[in-house]
């Protein structure tokens, strides 16, 4: 186990480490067009009340923000969600039917997107700077962890039910039927939270689709490297056992 869990964090490292090159790439020419967009208005509403603002001091500068702190922060969640992933997938392997140890790597790998990323970001998008007003940001944050936390348990219960119903529907059929459920359970929890749109009205569309993109994308490379990376290391582990 103890083999498998330094697998989980180095392969998690190494995603973490690849998804911040997309990252830098990718998403954060976005996030400074979404401040230029902030401090543009900023300016607008000073020039109309006729008097200005000092400017804050930055605690962390805009620099170090998109190097070094966008790079501690997604390799070391890179290695602690490959840690939690290798104990799914040591504790899964051999309870999901005949799936070898890469197809249940990638099975799991699966699910935590859908679960932690797809639906959470189908209700809840990412949303640059600029966008959302500051008094709500606590309760858009609970929202969306809730979110989380919900469909998480539901994909749980996905697995349960799917093993339940194996014997009366067979291993494919019990899936579908499982995450059937998933789907119409988490249709009427988006219907049950509340909705959330606090765009502004003149902002760029092409920056606010380009910057959810890249925090989807940056989140699917973490998963699939996570999935494919970890069912290679332990594949190869377990035959030379």
């Amino acid at each position: 186990m103890g083999s498998l869990l330094y697998r989980g964090m180095l392969v998690g490292l190494v995603a973490g480490l690849i998804a911040f090159g997309f990252a830098r790439l990718y998403g954060e020419p976005y996030v400074d067009r979404a401040i230029a967009f902030e401090e543009s208005h900023e300016a607008a509403e000073e020039a109309q009340s006729g008097h200005s603002h000092e400017a804050e001091e930055e605690v962390v500068s805009r620099k170090t923000q998109a190097g070094f702190g966008l790079l501690t922060a997604l390799v070391v969640f890179g290695a602690g969600a490959g840690g939690l992933f290798s104990c799914f997938c040591s504790y899964a392997f051999g309870r999901l039917g005949k799936l070898n140890i890469m197809a249940t790597s990638l099975l799991i790998s699966a699910s935590a997107f859908i679960s932690v990323v797809l639906v959470p970001q189908l209700k809840y998008p990412s949303n640059p700077p600029a966008v959302g007003q500051p008094e709500t940001i606590v309760s858009r944050t609970e929202d969306y962890f809730a979110l989380i936390l919900v469909s998480l348990l539901a994909m749980v219960l996905v697995y349960v039910a799917a093993n339940r119903l194996k014997a009366k529907f067979g291993g494919l059929n019990a899936a579908i039927i499982a995450m059937i459920g998933y789907a119409v359970f988490m249709g009427i929890v988006y219907f049950i939270m509340p909705v959330v749109n606090e765009v502004p009205a003149d902002f760029s569309a092409d920056v606010l689709w380009h910057f959810r993109m890249a925090t989807f994308g940056i989140q699917a490379i973490l998963w699939l490297i996570l999935g494919v990376g970890f069912g290679y290391l332990a594949e190869r582990h377990m035959k030379k056992l």
